[in-house]
């Protein structure tokens, strides 16, 4: 099978070293890819929103299933482009992928398939904004209701920040706070069948301590020791196969991967939001323990025949990943800076850590920073601690100027 990749982030990378390993891919792509992508594929610049780009690229490379990454690209359609010419493609529709491209829509889903979530307000003017951040209360959970690569959304306990923020939005959901630990659970579906993946947790503050702004996501861990064993076998039940049954009777199927950002409450799982995509930088750490074969499982996906696939296999190792960003992220990131020993970690630390390059390009014979997060150093172990300590390993030979990450990714669960 020739697969081809679109997205050119950790995510993809990712997904890319998973299907580079899996023997039934005889030809690996990805456009437009980046620096460590093209060790393991063949990349192609492609305008990533333009579907009749991507069409024509995987039609001249006769590929036989298309991977879309990242969520912009589905939301503009990317996906259909390259289903009307007949290849298969892992990615939702323009219209599914709404259940991330619009937080109200995902409301308006979840309250058809009664799916638990947090209680909210569409606001789209200043009156219906004040009120509802009057009726909910600090802490303040305001979320613009189109894309904002991660960071369109603010918590926070000071009012006029809160109001700020939905001010500075077109339209904009208000809803209460959810406490408790957040987890993020993917799902692969066709539609009809939903396969769950192993939980994760992300980190989306910049600072140790869950301390400053919010990022695209600083790291992540799996398993989840502390997380109920059952939690995957009823978030099946009560979220994700009742939402991929209220797409398919809207009309509305949803194909590709389902990620949920749960909250774990005294009250129960409660759905903070869904994405149309895997999820970075959870992705790094759950491609990280599958032992099942990717290429099949997505082919399934796209194919509708999911039902097919056996249940997926998994490693007893945890994985681990730290994000290293660049300086000033993620107010004005600084770019073009030269990143130095990845090479030592290639010969010191595989197979067990191994660097997965986010915003990362070529420049003569050097690798430079290319955009706010940087590179995702993942790694295993036998447990948390022994992959925390891999990982921290190998992000200590990293030489990046003005560099920055957090040095608490899964130290609690580790320690628990």
């Amino acid at each position: 099978m020739k697969v081809l990749v679109i997205g050119g982030g950790a995510r993809e990378h990712a997904l890319c070293r998973s299907l580079s390993l899996d023997p039934d891919v005889t030809a690996l792509h990805c456009a437009p890819g980046n620096a460590g992508i093209a060790e393991v594929a063949e990349l192609h610049p492609v305008d990533q929103l333009d579907g009749d780009a991507v069409a024509r690229l995987a039609t001249e490379l006769g590929a036989g299933l298309v991977v879309v990454g990242p969520e912009a690209p589905l939301v503009a359609g990317v996906a259909d482009a390259v289903r009307a010419v007949g290849i298969p493609v892992f990615g939702p529709s323009a219209e599914a992928a709404q259940l991330e491209g619009s937080k109200a829509f995902a409301k308006d889903v979840m309250a058809g398939a009664g799916v638990p979530t947090a209680r909210s307000y569409v606001c789209t003017t200043a009156e219906e904004i004040d009120e509802a951040l009057d009726a909910f209360g600090a802490p303040y959970v305001v979320k613009d209701d189109g894309l904002a690569a991660g960071k369109g959304v603010v918590v926070t306990d000071d009012l006029a920040q809160a109001r700020a923020h939905a001010l500075g939005c077109d339209r904009v959901v208000i809803e209460e706070y959810l406490d408790g630990p957040e987890v993020s659970l993917f799902a692969i579906t066709d539609g009809v069948t939903v396969l769950p993946l192993q939980p994760a947790q992300d980190f989306k503050r910049a600072l140790d301590g869950d301390e400053g702004p919010n990022t695209g996501g600083m790291g992540a861990y799996s398993p989840l020791p502390w997380a109920d064993p059952k939690l995957v076998e009823e978030v099946l039940a009560t979220v994700l196969q009742p939402t991929v049954d209220e797409l398919r009777r809207r009309g509305t199927p949803f194909s590709g991967l389902l990620y949920a950002g749960l909250a774990i409450t005294g009250r129960g799982v409660r759905v903070i939001e869904f994405n149309a995509r895997f999820g970075d930088p959870e992705t790094q750490v759950v491609l990280a323990r599958l032992r099942t074969p990717l290429a099949s499982v997505l082919l399934n996906a796209a194919n509708g025949t999911l039902d097919n696939e056996p249940p997926l296999n998994w490693r007893d190792d945890a994985a681990v990943t730290v994000v290293v960003a660049s300086h000033n992220y993620p107010e004005t990131p600084r770019t073009g800076d030269p990143i130095e020993g990845l090479a030592d970690i290639a010969e010191q630390d595989a197979p067990h850590a191994y660097v997965l390059h986010a915003g990362t390009r070529r420049d003569g014979d050097a690798i430079v920073s290319a955009g706010g997060r940087v590179l995702s150093v993942t790694a295993t172990g036998t447990d948390l601690s022994q992959a925390r300590e891999r990982a921290y390993a190998a992000v200590g030979r990293i030489r990046l100027d003005g560099s920055q990450h957090r040095t608490d990714i899964a130290r609690k669960a580790a320690e628990a």
